[in-house]
């Protein structure tokens, strides 16, 4: 279902919301633990450091206004992945906030965006077998979705068959709440918790009668991520007949905890802060983000730090990589110690057949199950209405001109579905809904209250130009789901890199199942969520990165549950080295966004998950938070950006020349200078042994056009399980820079029956 993708992302991701109310704005405040820790101990009980500060605050601003001043209002206070808090607070009193001791930054509260009966089977997951095997999935993994929360009603978050007990060590809660009752948790879904004041704060008090001060979900998107990642092995699922089958989350056995931040109109960043602050103290293992705002520095990026502070603490963090594709750097939540998730097709498809007055027949793809139409009269523009009839807006359709008509609507100005409802609404038969050229051929399903499919932008053409002859008509066929489709192709909407700041490793990192994909949905809300559609599911298909994020999140946690000694850094170095970049026709993986024949490691990073070669990688690319340290100390951060980052205790080392390529990351990004004909940089990097004890590995490279790449040592002999060792890797521009600015290249560490692949990207700029 599109709807959410154009609704919830591109509106909101035009521009984040700058949270004001009245003369006071929403910040979030970031403090010094040292100094926070030592002000609670001379406290004591009588005094929380918070409000100390706080009181610090009215004082001073007082004092420099003369008389009265209104006491800031205190929303939320963190403790685990940041130190600080988020208050509403007047000019003075933010002005006041520099001569408070400890206090490091403060940033404005904005609003964030929200960015399967067959995932498993595309992935190549079999239970029974390899990662899906008794042992693996008796884990208790616990996974934390910040989102709109959850319908506890669904099957899929039901304990039915989950022997084990909640985890001992688990710290959270299920608050009750409206239409929210403690009493709907249980050994599947074991918390659930909202967060509110920073949106009600923006956005005024929610209307319950269409929301909910609970943790239910009343828009969807949370439940169907959820469901996703971690949702119980249902049968008999589909959508009005189409992808049936048996719906499993990626880690079926996992535990969920909900964290409701977002609503109608976004998510507050003070909101997400903390919840996922809230999560981690919690003990979630694994941190689902479907959300997103804009690409910024890592130190007044809320999501980057509170990720880092994450996995400070051994959580493994996920996010989606936005949905502004396929424009170049366009990419979201790229710090390094976040798996950036982008967005391609399965091999399923939901195809129909649209046959044109003169012969010529078109595909298309549609969710409508219903009969095929009969042969009918064209409407489009002018022979259908006013101004913007061709893109079927709100009023612009003539009932007079379209009744009984298969109107044609272009996409864009409002949600395809939304489309579909005016034609409805103006007695039109039917829908035929038409990508523009830059839109390619990227078609995205969806659940018409009318006989309606879309097409691709050849089609489109046909369309266009047969509309101009006398008389013309058409008739529609839906074919129901199909498989063997070529893929994975990448989303054109999927955010592409390099990152706009910060552009010091590849992203996004890797790509997953985002393209039509059936999952859990609220029966309170319809499938389109139009005025118009009184429609009940259980599932519901939906697009977007915020779709393939949660897959991710299930992966690892999986892989968790396999290897519960390993780092987050290790999960995602063995989801990168072991993506795979050809499809299932054995050609590299192609792009809807793009006109040339393949995808670039800017559109899919690694390439596209494989999680039963994740599981057995051989080698991985591991990371502490020291060494995340150490990178942020390469970007020559000024102390107070450092500080916000790090909390204020850690001082950059001065006796080694840091650079950001040296972060152990498990792809290479290099930067040379573009004026420049003798550009050369040399990386380290160290690899740890977790496949077979004695193995030596050899080196492979598939050079970047334009330079050399030389690694040493070649060979790597290992001599047990868990030894770790290092090699050098020097690029060399070897002559003219590339004609794009950007060529790819690749090394891969073979040895036995692993490939440990990191790709290349080098630009001149």
């Amino acid at each position: 279902m599109v709807y959410r993708l154009s609704l919830l992302l591109v509106v909101f991701m035009a521009a984040a919301i700058s949270i004001a109310a009245q003369d006071k704005e929403t910040y979030i405040v970031h403090m010094d633990k040292a100094h926070t820790t030592a002000l609670e101990q001379t406290l004591g009980d009588s005094k929380k450091w918070y409000d100390a500060v706080l009181d610090s605050i009215t004082k001073l601003s007082t004092e420099e206004d003369g008389g009265e001043s209104s006491t800031p209002d205190l929303l939320y206070s963190y403790e685990t992945t940041i130190t600080g808090f988020a208050a509403s607070l007047s000019a003075k009193q933010l002005e006041s906030l520099n001569k408070v001791e400890g206090f490091l930054s403060a940033v404005p509260d904005e609003m964030l965006s929200l960015q399967t009966t067959y995932s498993s089977q595309f992935l190549g997951l079999k239970f029974g077998k390899g990662l899906l095997t008794s042992h693996n999935l008796a884990n208790d993994v616990i996974i934390g979705f910040v989102d709109t929360g959850v319908w506890p009603e669904h099957d899929g978050f039901k304990s039915a068959g989950m022997t084990r007990p909640v985890p001992a060590r688990w710290k959270g809660v299920c608050e009750a709440g409206t239409r929210f009752s403690p009493k709907y948790c249980n050994k599947k879904l074991i918390g659930a918790r909202a967060y509110f004041k920073g949106y009600e704060a923006a956005a005024g008090k929610i209307d319950e009668t269409v929301d909910f001060r609970s943790a239910r979900d009343s828009i969807g998107h949370g439940s169907h991520t959820a469901f996703t990642a971690a949702g119980h092995m249902l049968d008999g699922a589909d959508l009005f007949g189409m992808a049936k089958g048996v719906a499993a989350g990626m880690s079926c056995t996992a535990r969920i905890a909900a964290y409701k931040a977002c609503y109608a109109r976004g998510c507050a960043t003070s909101d997400v802060l903390a919840a996922i602050d809230q999560a981690v103290s919690d003990g979630v293992d694994v941190l689902s983000l479907s959300i997103g705002g804009s690409s910024k520095p890592y130190h007044t990026d809320i999501l980057a730090i509170a990720s880092l502070g994450a996995v400070q603490h051994g959580v493994f963090v996920a996010a989606a990589a936005g949905n502004s594709g396929p424009s170049s750097s366009t990419v979201i939540n790229t710090a390094p110690w976040i798996m950036t998730v982008a967005a391609s097709t399965m091999d399923r498809s939901f195809p129909s057949i649209i046959t044109l007055g003169n012969g010529e027949t078109l595909d298309g793809e549609s969710l409508y199950s219903g009969a095929a139409t009969e042969q009918s009269p064209l409407a489009y523009g002018e022979s259908a209405g006013g101004e913007n009839a061709k893109y079927c807006t709100s009023g612009s359709l003539s009932p007079d001109l379209v009744k009984g008509k298969i109107v044609v609507c272009e996409r864009g100005m409002n949600r395809e579905v939304e489309k579909g409802e005016e034609v409805a609404k103006a007695g039109g038969a039917g829908m035929l809904l038409l990508n523009a050229e830059s839109q390619g051929e990227e078609i995205r399903a969806d659940p018409h209250i009318l006989p309606a499919t879309s097409v691709g932008a050849s089609a489109a053409k046909s369309i266009r130009n047969y509309i101009t002859s006398e008389n013309p008509t058409v008739s529609i066929a839906f074919n129901g789901t199909t498989f063997g489709s070529r893929a994975p192709v990448m989303a054109s909407f999927s955010s592409r890199g390099p990152a706009s700041t910060e552009p010091y490793v590849i992203k996004p990192d890797v790509t997953a199942p985002g393209v039509n994909v059936l999952a859990a949905w609220p029966r309170s809300v319809s499938p389109t969520d139009t005025k118009s559609d009184n429609r009940s599911v259980l599932y519901n298909i939906m697009s977007g990165t915020s779709v393939s994020c949660p897959h991710v999140s299930g992966l690892a946690a999986i892989i968790k549950g396999a290897h519960q000694d390993w780092s987050a850094a290790a999960i995602k170095s063995a989801l990168m080295t072991t993506a795979y970049t050809l499809d299932n026709k054995d050609s590299p993986i192609s792009d809807f966004g793009s006109d040339n024949p393949s995808a670039t490691p800017f559109a899919y990073g690694s390439g596209h998950v494989d999680p039963e070669r994740a599981s057995n990688p051989g080698l991985v690319y591991d990371i502490s938070y020291e060494d995340y340290l150490d990178y942020l100390c390469s970007l020559k951060y000024s102390s107070s950006q450092l500080g916000t980052l790090t909390r204020g205790n850690f001082s950059c080392p001065t006796d080694t020349v840091l650079q950001a390529g040296d972060l152990n990351y498990p792809s290479f990004t290099v930067l040379f200078d573009g004026n420049s004909h003798n550009n050369s940089v040399t990386y380290k990097r160290t690899v740890k042994n977790v496949g077979y004890g004695m193995t030596t590995y050899t080196a492979q490279v598939h050079e970047p056009e334009g330079v050399s790449v030389i690694v040493e040592p070649r060979v790597l002999k290992f001599e047990q399980n868990q030894q770790t060792l290092s090699y050098k890797i020097s690029f060399v521009q070897s002559g003219e820079k590339s004609g794009s600015g950007t060529s790819f290249g690749s090394v891969v560490w073979g040895g036995r029956k692993y490939t440990v692949r990191s790709p290349i990207a080098v630009t001149w700029r």
